[in-house]
Formats: C-alpha cells, structure tokens, sequence
C-alpha cells in the first residue's frame, strides 16, 4: 500500500470538525477503498482552546492557515474557513503556489475568483476540488463534470439553499409568517444571527455561478446574476400558489439561449406535480437537462456538518486514489467567456398580486395597462369582495373607505420589461394600495425524471 495522504484542515467548525471525526470513523474503509491511508496531521484555527468534540493534540497547530499551506508535511490542504477574500483566499492561493492539492467547501471564493484559482491550480499540476461548495452532501459536481461528460447540458436548476426552502416549507405547511419562520429557522441554527446572505438569494447565486461553469464551459460571472430574495413572500402568496395548484420555491436557474446563457435566483412558482415541488425543509435538489440522457433531479441534504463533511472527504478520496480532472471540467483556456443572455419572453408566465381599491373603472385601468405593454392575461380571480363603498372618481387621487381587495392576475408568457413597466404604470395610476406582487411561474414538464 502506499503512503499515507498527509491533510491540513484549516478550519475546525463544524464542517471541520465533522471532517476529522469522519476520517477517524471510517480511516480503514478508506484507506481500502482509495488504496493508500489518508491521514489529517495538521489544523489551523483561531482559536487553540475551544472543545470541538475531536481530539486536537495528535495534529502540528498552525496559528496560520498560509504558513500550513506550504508546509512540507502536508500533501493536500482542506480550506473550510469560508469567505471570498482574506485567510480563504491568501492560504488557497499559497497551497495552490507550493504544488498542494486543495480541497474546499467555500462556493463564495469560488464564485469569485474561481477562474484565477483553476488556472493556478494547472500551472501547478494540482487539483482543486469543491463537492462540498454546491448542495451540500450532493454529488453534483463530479455529475456534471464527469458523469455528465457525454452529454450537452441545456438548463439546470434547483433549489440550493436549505434556510430558504425551510422558511417556504413552514409558511405554506403551518400558516406562518416569514418572520415567524425566520426566527424558528435562527432558533434551530438552520439560519445565521444575520439572515442575509441566505433569505436575500446571494448563497444560491454563488453556487449557481459554479454550477453555470461546470454546465456550460464557461468562466464564473456572479455579478450578472439576477438576483431576488424571499423576504416579500408573504402568507398571501402562499396561499394563492396553493389555490392555483402551485408551491413556491426560490430557485436558482441558469439556461442556455441562442444568446447567450440566462442566470437568475428568485421565488418561483412551480407545479405541484414536479418534482422540484416536493423538496421539503432543509433538503436541496439540482436539475438537469441533457440532450441524451433528458432530465435528472439529485436530491439530498444541503448542509450541515455530516453532509459537507462527506462531500469533502469524496473529494479526498479522489485525490488519494490519484484522480485529477480540470477543477471547472475542462482547462481554462477552453473555456467560453460568459457571455449574458438578451431578456427574452418568460415561457411560464407571471403570477401577479395587487391589492385593488374598490372604485369604478379600477380594473378597466389594470387591464389597459397590461394591454398597453402587450401581456394577455389568463386569468384575474377576485379573492375575497369587500363591501363596496361610495367612492370619488377614478383618478382624484383619495382613496376608497372600503378596504382594497386582493386581486390574482396570471399572465401568458412575455417579458420581465413588460410586466415591470405595466406594474409601474398601474401604481402610479393610484388604483392599488401598496406595490405589486410578481412571481414568476415554471410551467416546464419533467419528463424522463431520475431521482438520485
């Protein structure tokens, strides 16, 4: 058998603590299995003290996570520190520089200078592997940069991030609001003290960033992401999604067009027949579709310390097995610039949700907005009718003594300039109380479903 595959982890929270636990649970199966030992012999943190529920003492302690990413006893460095800049990306950099392998579960770093770091990763003939940085404990990097190699990706898509699907879950299942929902998630430690990174989408961005890469060929862009969070989900909205046969998810999603590749994170509403619908809580779920093998869907636990851990060590064993692929699926000098879709029409519709005030020829004024900007609707539903009251003449400027009332609009397809504008011109036509509601709709059939 061959040497042992020396590991530095720096890191030691959760994910990293996890890590070490797992290879002390299952080092002989490993080592079995990958055909060689695999063996951590040094950390970094910044805190020495804290009890991590592993023993530490067996390891070499770095105070500096760059200076055990070019230490000579250490062939593969396991950055689980997190962030897009600073200790993450110095010590990456630096193990990269000294001809170590890199193990991460840091989709920001990635998303960021993913590009520069894979490109650094070939001038040192090392490798740089990030299982962990998409889905959690999902295989969904080794699907699309191996398994899926014969193949042409079209569209993938998912749910990517489990705070957000947990929220959704608890607000259609129980009644709740978003806030009551928030609180119960930071309770359990499913959400951080400070939310905003997950419920304002910019967790699923960065792992869709990646997943374009791995998808399509080509370099990392985040910054032309559309980008929409769930805090504006309301019960109200929930509700109606479930009248209407639909459940809201926030998705991330990135297509090819014949202009160049869409990406966009936001609220959808999707079919309650799909099987993204039935994604509940904290599980993730990642589309794909392909020309040859159709539709696949992985579903599976997107975080937490067992699941991130498992991905990481899956990517240790490729490493000791002596399994090196190009980090983005191809070398980087293959890869396409990204080059940004033209907004095209939305196939799937528009849900849409006014709060109407209750005076004569309001709807008249919503539908010749509509019309004005070309959008057929399919349906309008008056939820509830408030008594009606007397009130002044559209276009005075007062407003109604009886209250607004809630109004459901679903368009055919059009596009998202469309529907901003007619939205625009119908709030300023003082008919509605408070701003319009959008959701956009998916209304694509799931034919040919794998589940993994």
């Amino acid at each position: 058998m061959q040497d042992a595959l020396r590991l530095g982890v720096a890191g030691l929270g959760t994910v990293g603590a996890s890590v070490i636990r797992l290879i002390d649970e299952h080092g002989k199966s490993l080592a079995s299995r990958c055909g060689r030992p695999v063996e951590v012999v040094a950390v970094s943190a910044r805190n020495r003290t804290r009890d991590r529920g592993v023993d530490l003492a067996r390891f070499a302690w770095y105070d500096d996570a760059d200076t055990m990413a070019c230490a000579q006893d250490i062939d593969v460095f396991v950055e689980l520190i997190g962030g897009d800049e600073g200790p993450a990306e110095t010590s990456v950099r630096a193990a990269l520089s000294a001809g170590k392998h890199v193990v991460t579960a840091n989709k920001a770093l990635l998303a960021r200078h993913g590009v520069e770091l894979a490109k650094l990763a070939e001038a040192n003939n090392v490798s740089l592997n990030f299982e962990a940085a998409i889905a959690g404990g999902i295989p969904i990097v080794k699907t699309l940069r191996e398994s899926l190699a014969g193949n042409a990706v079209s569209r993938v898509y998912g749910i990517l991030n489990g705070t957000c699907n947990y929220i959704l879950t608890r607000m259609e299942k129980e009644g709740l609001s978003f806030e009551e929902c928030l609180a119960e998630a930071q309770r359990l430690g499913y959400a951080e003290a400070d939310p905003t990174f997950d419920i304002g989408g910019h967790d699923t961005a960065h792992k869709l960033a990646l997943l374009t890469s791995l998808a399509f060929g080509c370099e990392t862009d985040v910054d032309s992401i559309y980008l929409e969070g769930i805090t504006e989900i309301t019960t109200a909205d929930i509700e109606a999604a479930d009248e209407l046969g639909y459940r809201i998810k926030l998705l991330g999603i990135a297509q090819r067009t014949e202009t160049g590749i869409e990406q966009r994170v936001h609220p959808t509403m999707v079919p309650k027949s799909s099987a993204i619908a039935r994604i509940d809580g904290v599980l993730n779920a990642v589309a794909v579709n392909t020309d040859y093998l159709g539709e696949i869907v992985l579903v599976g636990p997107g975080a937490g310390g067992k699941a991130t851990a498992s991905s990481v060590v899956a990517d240790i064993a490729d490493l000791a097995r002596g399994d090196m692929v190009a980090p983005l699926g191809r070398p980087v000098s293959e890869l396409e610039p990204y080059t940004r879709a033209r907004m095209r029409r939305h196939e799937g519709g528009y849900f849409i949700r006014l709060s109407v005030y209750d005076r004569p020829g309001a709807f008249a004024t919503i539908a010749r907005c509509m019309a004005d900007k070309n959008i057929s609707l399919e349906s309008i539903v008056q939820r509830r009718r408030a008594p009606r009251s007397e009130a002044p003449e559209l276009g005075s400027g007062a407003k109604s003594s009886a209250p607004p009332q809630p109004v459901i609009m679903i368009t055919y397809e059009t596009t998202e300039a469309d529907i901003k504008a007619a939205l625009e011109a119908i709030a300023n036509e003082k008919v509605i109380d408070g701003q319009p509601r959008m959701i956009r709709i998916e209304r694509k059939p799931e034919a040919g479903t794998a589940q993994g």
